[in-house]
């Protein structure tokens, strides 16, 4: 919408402050909002971990946006392309709840939905 949003997280015991502020991130922006801490958010942050082979998880990072990308800017998978759904069919829908099983991070650590880069 180009208007600025507040987007809190809950990453405080998963990062450093250090590796949050000023860091690049892919935000999904079209979720209906959800407070956190008393505050709106209008947004969900982005975030990847690696699970091996006996289940443990490892650190948890964000998802980065590709070089070039402007802040704000849309962000697609190439073989997925279209227009958002707005917030109220994603709640209604479920949307979110749809599509999260299918994102992943492939070997190189770039986002994919339905293993398209």
């Amino acid at each position: 919408d180009g208007e600025p949003r507040t987007v809190l997280s809950g990453l405080a015991q998963l990062m450093p402050i250090e590796a949050v502020k000023g860091a690049r991130v892919v935000v999904v922006c079209n979720l209906p909002a959800r407070p956190l801490a008393g505050i709106p958010s209008h947004g969900m942050v982005l975030c990847a971990s690696v699970v091996d082979a006996d289940g443990n998880k490892g650190k948890t990072e964000f998802v980065v946006p590709p070089e070039g990308a402007k802040v704000g800017e849309r962000i697609t998978f190439a073989e997925f392309p279209g227009e958002p759904e707005d917030e109220k069919k994603i709640k209604k829908k479920k949307v979110w709840e749809t599509c999260m099983p299918d994102l992943a991070t492939n070997a190189e650590g770039v986002a994919c939905y339905k293993a398209a880069a």
